[in-house]
């Protein structure tokens, strides 16, 4: 959620219109969440990889964006799945029940830890299952790698490994 007193970034509002990057030949990832600083983390981190980045507040606001631009579509989608009004779950299950959609690779990531999430989201058709709080060199690694090869098929979601903090990737 964005903190109290503060407006969300133009664009990212429920009932925003942000425009989707038009033939800039870069790819572009829709980063969904309800919290500001978690978008920005994101943002940031996917901007220095080379991605442009759209936000959404909620997964309604996700949904419609998706649907105003059934012509460039992102290369992948980073949802949350606890938002409000409407949730990840929500959104991944709409995402996947529309034929023009279906296609996109799906990152959840989540606060929720429980064993039962990681089972839910196998059932709805997520890509990866990314627990937060998460390395964000971890998601640049995912995100590029779906962008690349597309949605996975046939098999649970991924959960990467963790890596210890503050250490590049092959140290221990």
């Amino acid at each position: 959620m964005e903190p109290a007193g503060q407006p969300p970034r133009p664009g990212t509002g429920p009932s925003s219109n942000p425009p989707v990057p038009a033939g800039s030949g870069a790819e572009w990832v829709l980063v969904c969440d309800d919290t500001a600083s978690i978008r920005l983390l994101i943002r940031i981190n996917l901007e220095l990889a080379g991605f442009e980045v759209i936000e959404a507040t909620d997964g309604a606001a996700a949904l419609a964006l998706l649907r105003r631009n059934p012509d460039r579509p992102p290369s992948v989608i980073v949802l949350d799945a606890q938002m409000r009004p409407l949730d990840g779950w929500g959104a991944i299950a709409a995402i996947r029940a529309d034929p023009a959609l279906t296609d996109l690779p799906v990152i959840m990531v989540t606060a929720a830890l429980q064993q039962r999430e990681e089972e839910r989201s196998a059932a709805v058709g997520v890509d990866v299952f990314l627990p937060k709080p998460f390395d964000p060199d971890d998601l640049v690694d995912l995100v590029q790698d779906l962008a690349r090869n597309g949605r996975p098929r046939d098999r649970p979601p991924v959960r990467p490994p963790s890596r210890p903090r503050g250490r590049p990737p092959g140290h221990p």
